[in-house]
């Protein structure tokens, strides 16, 4: 499976929501987080931080399923369309299905930016899985 995450946050609460599905099952996850390229404008941040950003988030999904049955994999990827990079990744891959939980945002913020996760579902064909944030028990 392949399993985006975007931000330390959004990997804590597709981990809580995924571990239920997956922690017994073995197999392998993949976790990708794309870099997002301005296609010509300038960057939001240097690609150096944003890998940093990356890792960081990687190393969250690593100590939260490192106890599980599954084998953890990492892809950092770079697109200027995060939901085709996904779906591109997902190929590459050979993944089964993309499993994600949604991030909450105001229809004014998917108005303006775009909403990744209604692309996913709309135009891929890979199964996408949608997962319902858990409760952080912290």
């Amino acid at each position: 499976m392949l399993v985006p995450v975007a931000s330390p946050e959004d990997a804590k609460a597709t981990v809580r929501a995924v571990r239920p599905y997956v922690e017994s099952s073995g197999g392998t996850m993949t976790v990708v987080n794309v870099i997002e390229k301005a296609g010509g404008a300038p960057d939001k941040a240097s690609v150096e931080q944003r890998e940093d950003y990356a890792r960081e988030m990687f190393g969250i999904v690593r100590r939260e399923l490192g106890d599980s049955n599954l084998t953890l994999a990492t892809e950092i990827r770079y697109g200027t369309d995060v939901a085709e990079t996904i779906i591109e990744t997902a190929h590459d891959i050979d993944a089964t299905a993309v499993v994600f939980t949604p991030r909450g945002s105001s229809r004014w913020v998917r108005l303006l930016t775009g909403d990744v996760a209604l692309s996913l579902v709309s135009d891929s064909d890979v199964p996408v899985i949608t997962l319902p944030e858990t409760k952080d028990d912290d």
